[in-house]
């Protein structure tokens, strides 16, 4: 009996609150996966940081651009964070979808919220947790990026996105780098494995229901 093919491909959300290593496992997941994924590139209204390539890491726009595209209905979900606006192209993440490509958004629990709204059949939402508020503190210490105002302003941010956990289907701790990206690896896989998402030709039925 031939394999059975997918349907639409799946939309992954993964959030987290800042510092907690969200998009070092999303780049991993993308490199490793067994299933092509395809990383939506967002759109924001902040400043590149250092070594951040504009249409690699983000779309790179004015306020005025993204005031344009907002008016112009072209974003998934788009949100204030942070004091800057992120936003998700529409039209590129359902062209993926269409074609049974899996798609994965990088974005929180706002913008995750917004995208359930509209896609809910095509969404599985993931949140990786720090193992602890001490911990995220000094990942963000660690990183030499933001001044110690600003980082005060990300912990409190993320007590505040902590209280969101329970909107999405999965939670993964990232205490351990490798067996956290091994825990959204088998999130992958099962979600594929899932009943729901199976079709079978006709051939395909007939040959079951005579085995």
């Amino acid at each position: 009996m031939s394999k059975p093919t997918h349907h639409a491909g799946i939309l992954w959300i993964i959030s987290a609150p800042s510092g907690a290593g969200k998009t070092s496992l999303a780049k991993a997941l993308v490199e490793t996966a067994e299933v092509p994924l395809r990383t939506s590139v967002s759109y924001t209204t902040r400043a590149p940081r250092p070594g951040e390539e504009d249409g690699v890491a983000y779309h790179f726009v004015s306020n005025e651009q993204f005031s344009q595209m907002v008016e112009r209905g072209e974003f998934l979900e788009h949100a204030l964070v942070h004091g800057n606006w992120y936003g998700t192209g529409e039209s590129w993440v359902k062209k993926q979808l269409v074609a049974g490509v899996d798609c994965l958004l990088e974005i929180d629990w706002q913008g995750a919220r917004l995208v359930r709204e509209r896609l809910r059949e095509y969404v599985v939402s993931i949140f990786i947790l720090p193992p602890s508020l001490t911990a995220l503190a000094e990942r963000l210490q660690g990183r030499g990026q933001d001044s110690a105002g600003v980082i005060e302003k990300r912990l409190a941010a993320a007590r505040e996105e902590l209280l969101h956990y329970d909107e999405f289907d999965y939670l993964v701790v990232n205490d351990d780098f490798q067996r956290a990206l091994e825990d959204l690896r088998c999130i992958v896989r099962a979600e594929h494995l899932r009943r729901s998402r199976q079709q079978f030709t006709e051939h395909d039925r007939l040959q079951l229901l005579l085995s």
